[in-house]
């Protein structure tokens, strides 16, 4: 029992609990900008694979770190240019057409590592971000070991849910973003393009789970591997109504999910093999659904999530 309180004392468990929990935060503040917007994306899992696969190559064939990182974001807008298009404009539907962007860009992610390494069985090595170096902080007792172990690719994820609280809170187009989630009629009668803020919504938001995918390949490890995504992409879909799509909270479930899933791994160690590690891998997801179902029941909707709208129709 003490040993198990002991874990949340080790400066080891909240660095991995961070670790964790950012591609969560890069994958929810994506999503949650997409559903703020009115577009349900469900093809979260696949863009996740996608901005791994090309994020890593890309710096495997001479880019820079953080041109990798370009690249993914890009290629994670390119696949929310897709889904806008289809769902917008068209009005296809979002679950439909989610799913679809899913299979694809998965395929598209594994035809494009085979098609690049077609005898290789492990897949190459490249040299991901290094921890950062911190003159003053680091040398904090617990917090320094803690920071100590993050890359700037985890700075950039902190970083992103205050951008994405300011602009969804403060700015002019932040409250546009809102009002074409909840209105697009009124939207509509200020003379704003409902179809514009929406697939340029879903583009960034896209990009943004795109980048939780490239975290895994350049800061977390250092090559792509077949099924590493491993459904995060259906956890971030969770934590945003978990987060009532507003970013502080998303980072508040990000982390809770991040530490869960470290304590277990740690609760295994301790327990050495006498209850199965199936049991352990469960945790995090009995509770967040848990959560999710306690927190869905007085979860405020943009209520025009998964409709679409027609310029003149009511």
């Amino acid at each position: 029992m003490l040993d198990a309180l002991d874990i949340l004392l080790q400066a080891n468990f909240w660095a991995a609990t961070i670790r964790i929990a950012t591609p969560l935060i890069f994958g929810v503040l994506g999503a949650l900008l997409c559903e703020r917007a009115g577009v349900l994306n469900l093809g979260i899992e696949g863009i996740f694979v996608a901005g791994a696969m090309s994020g890593w190559l890309a710096v495997y064939l001479g880019l820079p770190l953080w041109g990798g990182v370009l690249v993914a974001a890009l290629v994670g807008a390119g696949f929310g240019l897709l889904h806008g298009l289809l769902t917008v404009p068209l009005g296809l539907s979002q679950h439909v057409t989610g799913i679809g962007i899913t299979l694809l860009a998965t395929s598209a992610a594994y035809f494009g590592y085979r098609v690049a390494f077609p005898n290789v069985g492990t897949p190459p090595r490249i040299e991901p971000f290094a921890p950062l170096d911190l003159p003053i902080l680091g040398d904090l007792p617990f917090i320094g070991p803690i920071l100590g172990q993050q890359t700037a690719f985890t700075v950039l994820a902190f970083a992103c849910v205050g951008g994405l609280a300011f602009i969804l809170g403060r700015t002019p187009l932040g409250l546009a973003l809102r009002a074409v989630g909840d209105n697009p009629e009124a939207v509509e009668a200020q003379g704003l393009s409902v179809a514009g803020l929406r697939i340029g919504a879903v583009m960034a938001g896209s990009a943004l789970m795109a980048l939780g995918g490239a975290f895994l390949t350049l800061s977390a490890f250092n090559a792509f591997y077949f099924g590493m995504i491993n459904g995060r992409g259906w956890v971030c879909i969770a934590l945003t109504v978990f987060a009532s799509w507003r970013p502080g909270k998303a980072l508040v479930g990000a982390l809770l999910f991040g530490a869960l899933d470290a304590y277990q791994l740690r609760l295994q160690t301790i327990t050495g093999g006498a209850v199965p590690s199936q049991i352990f891998l469960m945790l995090p997801y009995i509770f967040s659904i848990a959560a999710l179902v306690l927190v869905a029941r007085r979860a405020d909707y943009p209520r025009a999530l998964m409709k679409p709208y027609f310029k003149g129709q009511r």
